[in-house]
């Protein structure tokens, strides 16, 4: 029985780091500037237009 959880305990451990590495991968690499960017600007659309209405 501790073999079976020794080795699920090292194949969680390798599906966790493969996560990771997923993730930083299409953080950092994968660029998504254009998909990203109107995201961005998304906080200061509601000042505009207060600035505008108010």
């Amino acid at each position: 029985m501790d073999i079976l959880l020794d080795n699920a305990s090292s194949v969680m451990t390798v599906v966790s780091f493969i996560t990771f590495a997923g993730i930083l991968w299409w953080t950092f690499v994968h660029h998504k500037e254009a998909d990203f960017a109107p995201a961005a600007t998304l906080p200061f659309a509601d000042d505009e237009k207060e600035a505008h209405h108010g």
